[in-house]
């Protein structure tokens, strides 16, 4: 079947002929003549089958006539990332270059207030969003949603899934009842599919594949190593492979930078691609491996979700997803629009439930692959991944258990001493010779005058000694936390001030004046 029997006018159909596409996928094939219809779409499909032209063309047909008005969008598009939201925004340029009327606007975060309200102040057609944007800018009052005609929710099983559940059932709310809504995703799972009913009136449902398969053009490799020689083994890939551009995906942000700087220091041409990173820098990166000036980017999910790089030939799951859908999305990056991919996943024996959580849902086994000298144990589906990561006691900080047994003991070894001190007790320690603090009014001579920056007078040498000596012979136990005998109390100290030390400003001889005589 041709584009021209879809239903699709002759302006788009000259959009998708300049853009080098001459048949259909199965998902556009379906998808379209049901959207021209005006239903309600869930769409389940292999990720790199043409899922964003199976709503974006639709979509230019039934808005290419009326007007928007301002601040008040004809239609909705969500997007669970920025990058994908600006992948969306490209389509409609593309497929929309003869309807000049068509307006878009993207609102996405790291980007300016001000040139995103001036387009919506013009009015806009559709508006492509994340969530977190466009409730920012509603609850601001910049933006009416009571005109939507169509919603389009992108990638939904990640934005139901992943703790968008609160935004999307808001913005929900905020639109007409009377709508039309498209839901499509690369995975369906049964409990969102039922979460997505909700949305939807008598959708029609369209999987031209089983639901979360892998597309068959690429092809799946597993190889299970020591932890400790992964970072080598991946390296050993990237020289033996025919790699012209890959994606290597990490589960946290924290070890995207660790690979990103490893691979660095061994002179591999690598750019990191995570959520921490800042809009302008994020919209770099990805400009410069579209343009093959960087060959590997390391990457975390989100920030990759959806992306679309012609011609990426290889794709590194340098940690096994916790989630299995994942799976499906990171390999999808690859083997697209008939081109073949190969995705390469490194495990260690620990990761054992999650790569059998992986192939019960593509429903076979990846094949397994041996690296020579990197042979570990078969892999484990009982065992913790983070077992491996234990470090045990090696001299730097003790576990809890520890500390509280540390805690312990100084009071043990502050008990164990007195135990082993002899019962005589303990001898009075004279105390240290005080001086007057003021001196008789008759024995006093006239002070001399010194300077104003030097009024107040040093400790006297004698007073420093005495206060070592007595330190060296331990009067001073009693501040460092020991509690005396009882008996010690039976002869009384002779007490001088503040105790047995008396405090250096009650030492300054204050000056008196001489009277005149």
């Amino acid at each position: 079947m041709a584009f021209s029997q879809l239903g699709l006018g002759p302006d788009v159909l000259r959009a998708i002929s300049d853009s080098g596409y001459d048949k259909p996928t199965p998902i556009q094939e379906q998808a379209i003549p049901v959207v021209l219809m005006g239903r309600d779409v869930l769409g389940c499909a292999q990720t790199g089958t043409g899922k964003t032209a199976g709503f974006t063309l639709p979509m230019i047909e039934i808005l290419s006539n009326g007007r928007a008005k301002a601040r008040m969008p004809r239609s909705l598009i969500i997007e669970p990332t920025r990058e994908l939201a600006a992948q969306v925004a490209e389509s409609f340029d593309r497929y929309g270059k003869y309807h000049p009327r068509l307006t878009k606007a993207l609102l996405i975060g790291g980007e300016s207030f001000a040139d995103q309200l001036r387009l919506l102040d013009r009015g806009v057609d559709v508006l492509i969003a994340t969530p977190g944007r466009l409730l920012d800018l509603f609850e601001r009052g910049k933006i009416l949603l009571s005109d939507v005609k169509i919603l389009v929710i992108d990638e939904a099983d990640r934005m139901l899934d992943m703790g968008f559940i609160p935004d999307i059932e808001r913005i929900v709310s905020l639109l007409p009842k009377i709508r039309q809504t498209l839901l499509f995703s690369a995975t369906m799972p049964p409990e969102i599919r039922r979460l997505a009913d909700a949305f939807l009136m008598n959708p029609k449902s369209i999987s031209v594949a089983p639901p979360a398969s892998p597309a068959e053009m690429v092809i799946q490799k597993l190889a299970v190593v020591p932890a400790e020689s992964k970072r080598e083994v991946l390296r050993h890939l990237l020289n033996t492979e025919d790699v012209k551009n890959a994606i290597i995906f990490c589960n946290r942000k924290r070890d995207v930078d660790i690979l990103h700087k490893s691979l660095k220091s061994h002179s591999f041409d690598v750019a990191p691609l995570h959520g921490d990173m800042s809009q302008p820098a994020r919209t770099e990166t990805l400009e410069k491996f579209r343009n093959n000036e960087v060959r590997i980017l390391v990457a975390s999910d989100v920030a990759a979700r959806g992306l679309d790089i012609q011609g990426l030939s290889h794709v590194f799951n340098f940690d096994v997803p916790i989630h299995a859908e994942d799976y499906v999305h990171r390999i999808g990056r690859t083997g697209r629009a008939g081109r073949e991919g190969r995705a390469f996943t490194l495990a260690v024996p620990a990761d054992g439930k999650f790569v059998a959580a992986i192939e019960a849902l593509i429903g076979k086994a990846v094949p397994r692959i041996q690296i020579e000298g990197m042979e570990a144990g078969p892999l484990d589906e009982n065992s913790r991944r983070d077992a491996g990561r234990s470090r045990g006691p090696r001299g730097g900080r003790p576990s809890g258990r520890d500390k509280s047994a540390d805690r312990r003991k100084p009071a043990a070894k502050a008990q164990s001493g007195a135990n082993d001190a002899p019962n005589s007790p303990i001898p009075p320690v004279a105390p240290a010779s005080v001086e007057p603090a003021t001196p008789p009014v008759s024995a006093a001579k006239p002070a001399p005058e010194r300077p104003a920056a030097n009024k107040r007078e040093q400790r006297p040498q004698s007073d420093k000694r005495e206060s070592r000596r007595s330190k060296a012979r331990g009067d001073n136990k009693q501040h460092r936390g020991e509690r005396k005998p009882d008996d010690s109390f039976e002869e009384p100290h002779n007490v001088v001030a503040f105790g047995d030390h008396m405090p250096n400003f009650l030492r300054i001889p204050v000056p008196v004046s001489r009277k005149a005589s």
